[in-house]
């Protein structure tokens, strides 16, 4: 191609003369000079069968995408040939593993802070789509939770609006209520309640976003099945649970079957203003799967003499569990802090009419097929080369029909 210019740039200035002639090679030859684009529809750039190699279309903008389902997200889209944009802040190191996710060229970085209008803008500017991952599982002295899950997700959906993003994505969560139930605290969750405001913030700004409600999120690095195994979570060898976690019923689902749905919502064109119930596909109580969790640990009653009781008789748990947010405000030991244990016994209300992530071609992950292998780095005796056959396999946990 550059040969050809030359060659076009040498009959023209064989054309002119003197001085004339050495501008036009220069004018045809110059690499800096931008070729003017038929469209500026990224639809009609389309390149490739579609693959890592490939450009479909999509410039995504995901934010909190160094957080835990982020990095799914972001490896399900660079696989399959989107641009991904990837805001962060603070160290620059902890986004920088993510180049990997998406072909050379394809995945950007932009520094930004949640309440800098201009960094967002600049994050959101060249998308037609924008992803809001961000998000907290307890406050800390600079972000509560309306700083994050309100006002940080009305200004992302505000100015992504005034970009012109084609399509905005907000992560919010299941059983979020402006009213919560106490049971632990006398407010009740203050993360649900904030996330349902977040909703409402969301939509006054861009009435057509795409909203997603997961439930608890289990996979690499989670925060649901690691919250149990931890040493941390138990009273020596006991398991606390509210009403021994007879009267809480969970649908957890896993990480890669919501950021799969995140990826279909985005192609699918009737998505817009709709809501989405991320859910697993069977329903559990809350002391079955703890207890089934131990025995794929390997630290089962009868084994390692694990016990589960009421957590309502023993006001020392919630003691350790002041003292750890007083001890590690910033990050509690554990993920243990009040507003994860309130949060922990609100069964899941899946609502009927709602759509779920099967309405976007997701096929659902059994917790019974992927947990055994999450929960194989915290076995007892993890070192112990065990005989063929030595351990039975653990006894599925009983699901609700």
């Amino acid at each position: 191609m550059a040969s050809l210019i030359l060659l076009n740039g040498a009959q023209l200035a064989k054309q002119q003369t003197g001085a004339l002639g050495i501008v036009c090679l220069r004018a045809n030859y110059s690499s800096d000079a931008p070729r003017k684009l038929r469209t500026t529809n990224l639809a009609e750039m389309k390149r490739g069968t579609g693959g890592r190699s490939s450009f479909n279309g999509v410039v995504a903008t995901v934010f909190g995408s160094t957080g835990f389902l982020g990095r799914y997200v972001c490896n399900k889209l660079g696989k399959t040939g989107s641009q991904v944009i990837i805001p962060y802040r603070a160290d620059h190191y902890e986004a920088l593993r993510l180049k990997l996710v998406g072909d050379l060229g394809q995945v950007l970085f932009t520094p930004y802070h949640l309440c800098d209008e201009e960094s967002i803008y600049k994050a959101v500017k060249h998308s037609n789509v924008v992803i809001n991952l961000v998000g907290r599982d307890w406050e800390t002295k600079n972000f509560t939770f309306d700083d994050v899950h309100v006002q940080g997700a009305r200004r992302l959906a505000r100015i992504s609006k005034q970009a012109g993003v084609e399509k905005f994505i907000h992560l919010s969560s299941l059983n979020c209520t402006p009213n919560p139930t106490p049971i632990l605290t006398k407010e009740g969750s203050k993360f649900l309640k904030s996330k349902y405001y977040g909703e409402l913030a969301v939509r006054e700004e861009f009435p057509e976003a795409v909203i997603f409600r997961p439930a608890d999120i289990y996979g690499q690095e989670d925060r649901f099945l690691r919250y149990y195994a931890h040493l941390w979570r138990r009273q020596f060898r006991g398991m606390p649970l509210w009403y021994k976690g007879e009267r809480t019923v969970k649908q957890p689902v896993h990480c890669s079957d919501v950021a799969q749905g995140i990826v279909n919502a985005i192609k699918d064109s009737d998505s817009q203003n709709q809501v989405y119930q991320a859910v697993g596909p069977r329903r559990y109580k809350l002391s079955e799967l703890v207890d089934w969790f131990h025995r794929e640990m390997r630290k089962d009653a009868d084994w390692w003499g694990y016990w589960r009781y009421d957590l309502r008789f023993d006001p020392t748990f919630m003691l350790k569990v002041k003292l750890t947010e007083f001890i590690s405000p910033s990050f509690p030991v554990g993920d243990l802090h009040t507003e994860r244990v309130e949060r922990e016994y609100v069964t899941d209300d899946v609502k009927k009419g709602v759509k779920t992530l099967e309405d976007l071609g997701v096929n659902l992950t059994l917790m019974e097929d992927q947990v055994p292998w999450e929960l194989r780095p915290f076995r007892a005796a993890l070192y112990y080369d065990a005989e063929l056959g030595e351990f039975e396999k653990p006894t599925p946990p009983q699901f609700i029909q």
